[in-house]
């Protein structure tokens, strides 16, 4: 009986260290993570924009944001986000092609192995 119950406070020691390390991602509420365009006129570029409020006790570090190809341009903060405030990534893509589309960027959080891929989609119209 002794032996399972340090067990079970050796779990809850484990339990509590794994959460108050865990990753950044956990503290980032996104408003949105994909973004539906619709139909856009071929040579004018759109910009989508995903706000998110960093929620945890920490600043959080935007480490890099990459569109999926060259037509696609991305502007983030290179500066830590405090704890309780808002920031932004915006991409913008350059419509060359008339054609459905399917974009991503994928953002990496300092402190976070598993990156976040931010959609968006639409058509190029004439």
């Amino acid at each position: 009986m002794q032996k399972q119950f340090f067990g079970f406070i050796f779990s809850l020691v484990v339990l509590s260290f794994l959460f108050a390390f865990s990753p950044a991602y956990n503290s980032i509420n996104w408003k949105q993570t994909s973004i539906e365009f619709g139909k856009i006129q071929k040579g004018k570029p759109v910009t989508a924009s995903y706000e998110f409020v960093n929620t945890g006790k920490k600043p959080v570090m935007i480490q890099s944001a990459k569109g999926s190809c060259g037509c696609t341009g991305v502007e983030y903060s290179k500066e830590a986000i405090p704890a309780g405030q808002a920031s932004s990534i915006k991409a913008t893509f350059n419509a060359a092609k008339v054609g459905a589309f399917n974009k991503t960027v994928t953002v990496m959080v300092a402190g976070d192995e598993k990156p976040i891929v931010l959609r968006f989609n639409g058509e190029v119209v004439e």
